[in-house]
């Protein structure tokens, strides 16, 4: 008997079904978030639209794409035409798209500008709350990615422009959904530590590389704007490059347009300070040239006004041995002036010499040891203490014991242990263990106990 019922491959069902989608839905204008965008070789665009409740799989070919002018980026909200279709070989639900428009910001934009708004009315983004930058820092922390970009171009540009100037990374997670934790984390852990440090921190950098609206997203959450904006130390941005504005930028002390541009703005410029000193040398050299002159030029005209020669010339020669003495007397101080300055240095550097940390770090580790052998002893004379207690304490639970106060086991002939005389008639066996000996009766008589 053949089966009557209409059966359908699932290349005709899919097929059929795509002809009624086709059919029903000849063009349609759809808003939605753009995400998931994928750009193959093929030049073709796939990506998702979506919005709170639902997504939709898209197709864009490359004939189309083409004359798309506006850079599409995912999370960005776009105004699609195009047809709703059937991906026949996978049986999937799918929107053809003719064409592409920007509708507005996306999520990310619109709720960037909705912080914005909330920390601009609360006055974070005010002039008058930013701290100025020190003129000469000597101690910088960055607060980044330990292996991104931004810290080896900070670091390049610092240790071109000033390398005396020390520098703490802070690292941390600067792109996905926990980066803002990290980032606040960071933040918090270098105010904390910058007053304890040898030389304290006089300023941060938070920053990263450019990226899109998502990649940046981390440093436009409300936890990362206001751990900035609680910090004592001096906050220069560097989020991104010059297009891109970030929370953080804008409620920072300073803000800088790259990593590189925020090393430039924190750092001198050592060759403009060793200009300036040089030019300082040449200025004092000149002054002392010029003074020298004028008073040789003093001492010839006092030479031509001597009317007796004997007693100018005295006269003269005790100002010039005068102005030899101050003059020595001005080289021997500055000269004790510059020796004071090394000592001091001297001094300076040995009390920062490692050893002596390094000896303190020793001796405590000495006592650490100490105190964790005698806290092994303890916990080991406890444990005897213990072990000696149950000992004494099963031995008086033991039958044993029992046994020495008097007391026997008393078993039949099959060794079993007798609590009642009800199975024994005069004339059988049993044995009788006590303390020390064993005993083999023979029953002659079975009396009731009364009590």
């Amino acid at each position: 008997m053949t089966d009557s019922r209409p059966t359908l491959t699932v290349s005709q069902l899919t097929r059929q079904a795509r002809g009624l989608l086709e059919e029903c839905f000849p063009a349609v204008w759809v808003e939605g978030e753009l995400s998931g965008l994928s750009t193959p070789g093929s030049g073709h665009w796939y990506f998702t639209l979506k919005d709170d409740e639902a997504q939709v799989s898209c197709s864009m070919f490359r004939r189309q794409n083409i004359r798309v002018r506006t850079p599409v980026t995912n999370g960005m909200q776009v105004l699609v035409r195009g047809k709703i279709s059937l991906y026949e070989p996978r049986g999937q639900f799918q929107l053809i798209i003719e064409h592409l428009e920007d509708a507005g910001l996306g999520a990310l934009q619109r709720a960037f500008e909705a912080l914005k708004a909330q920390l601009q009315a609360e006055g974070l983004f005010a002039q008058a709350r930013k701290r100025p930058l020190p003129k000469l820092p000597r101690h910088i922390g960055v607060v980044t990615s330990p292996t991104g970009a931004a810290i080896h171009d900070i670091i390049t540009v610092l240790r071109r422009r000033f390398p005396a100037m020390r520098i703490t990374v802070f690292p941390t997670l600067v792109q996905g959904e926990s980066a803002p934790r990290h980032i606040v984390a960071a933040i918090e852990r270098a105010n904390r530590l910058g007053s304890q440090l040898d030389i304290p921190l006089d300023l941060l950098i938070v920053g990263r590389g450019g990226g899109s609206l998502e990649d940046l997203n981390a440093f436009n959450q409300e936890i990362v704007a206001r751990a900035i904006a609680a910090s004592h130390l001096p906050v220069v941005s560097a989020v991104g490059h010059e297009v891109d504005i970030t929370i953080a930028d804008l409620v920072a002390d300073a803000r800088a347009a790259t990593p590189s541009a925020a090393a430039e703005l924190v750092s001198p410029d050592r060759g403009e300070w060793l200009a300036s000193i040089r030019y300082q040398q040449q200025r004092l050299l000149r002054q002392w040239q010029h003074q020298h002159h004028n008073r040789q030029q003093h001492l010839d005209w006092l030479s031509r006004q001597l009317r007796h020669p004997g007693e100018q010339l005295q006269r003269q020669r005790d100002t010039v041995q005068g102005l030899a003495q101050r003059l020595h007397n001005g080289l021997q101080q500055a000269l004790r002036n510059r020796q004071h300055q090394v000592s001091t240095l001297r001094a300076h550097c040995l009390q920062h010499n490692p050893a002596a940390t390094l000896r303190q770090i020793r001796q405590h580790v000495r006592q650490q040891q100490q105190q964790l052998l005698q806290q092994m002893r303890n916990h080991q004379q406890r444990c005897q203490w213990q072990l000696a207690s149950q000992a004494q304490l099963l031995n008086s639970l033991s039958p044993l014991a029992t046994l020495g106060r008097g007391y026997a086991i008393v078993r039949d002939q099959q060794h079993a242990i007798l609590r009642s005389g009800k199975t024994l008639a005069a004339g059988d066996t049993i044995s009788a263990r006590l303390a020390e000996d064993t005993l083999h009766c023979t029953i002659n008589r079975i009396t009731p106990n009364k009590d």
